[in-house]
């Protein structure tokens, strides 16, 4: 009786949850494997079995794939360096005791929670019509760059976005890792009479690596999938400088109609960012130390 009780409560707790995810996850995801053998434009009743043929062609003829591979590699190390890197800092000054910190934390986390689509559409107003308009009355430089007309720029304007809505989420991470640390051993370095630069690489940072692996790997995975932001804000122009491997399977699958072609790219790309991150976890948790 126990076990029939056993099975009808697992039923009831864990069967919806394991239809949608066989139904939203696991469907579409080893459909994607059987398409990306075959070529199928999406109207006709039957996929044409096609075998290795789209994943030779990606590689060997597809230069747009690979260039917007390199374009993703760039932004993403970018992004990963200078989010990480910001979030560390701002973590390190909002747990001090300052009056204002606990506005600064929700001020520095508000740009997560908007919508990457709607981020993008207000960042493409503020390059094109606000800082032109600050650049008429101020004459800096800086404001009056084509920022979304040139390759460089329009690289640089992704990475500033992308950096700005992801700074604060990281940062609420690593202050809940930092206020965690044991005070003990801050507190017996200072009395070594260790300078604050030794303080901090040789025991905060290594105490907090647990919190950097798990932030590097957010961004490693976020910025890989970018899209929202890059189809809203560039829509990968000029002249596809700035599209990403998300945006070009996108392009491939939904305007050309090619969803085989569509389902391999995602295939090499799933491949690719899983084998980057599961290098990123391994290298990382390797530092990790215990207080």
């Amino acid at each position: 009786m126990n076990l029939i009780k056993k099975t009808i409560l697992a039923t009831i707790f864990l069967g919806p949850a394991t239809i949608f995810f066989v139904l939203i996850i696991a469907y579409p995801f080893f459909s994607g494997i059987f398409y990306s053998f075959t070529e199928w434009n999406g109207v006709n009743a039957e996929p044409v079995w096609v075998g290795l043929r789209n994943f030779i062609e990606i590689f060997k003829n597809d230069s747009q794939f690979l260039a917007s591979f390199w374009f993703t590699l760039r932004f993403t190390f970018t992004t990963l360096i200078l989010t990480n890197v910001l979030a560390f800092v701002f973590a390190l000054v909002l747990i001090q005791p300052i009056k204002s910190r606990g506005p600064l934390r929700t001020i520095f986390f508000l740009p997560n929670v908007i919508g990457g689509v709607l981020l993008g559409f207000i960042w493409r107003f503020i390059f094109v019509n606000g800082f032109s308009a600050l650049g008429d009355l101020t004459q800096f430089s800086v404001f009056l760059l084509p920022w979304l007309g040139t390759p460089a720029t329009g690289f640089w304007s992704i990475v500033i976005v992308y950096t700005w809505r992801s700074v604060g989420y990281l940062m609420i991470i690593y202050i809940a890792h930092l206020l965690n640390i044991d005070s003990h051993l801050l507190e017996a370095a200072q009395i070594d009479g260790a300078p604050n630069y030794i303080l901090f690489t040789k025991v905060i940072l290594p105490l907090s690596m647990s919190a950097i692996t798990v932030c590097l790997f957010l961004v490693l995975s976020w910025a890989f999938k970018s899209f929202d932001i890059v189809l809203s804000l560039t829509a990968g122009g000029p002249f596809r400088s700035t599209e990403t491997v998300a945006l070009n399977i996108y392009y491939e699958a939904f305007s050309y109609s090619n969803f085989g072609m569509g389902s391999a790219k995602s295939l090499v790309y799933f491949v690719l960012v899983g084998s980057i991150t599961i290098l990123q976890v391994f290298l990382t948790k390797r530092k990790e130390i215990e207080a």
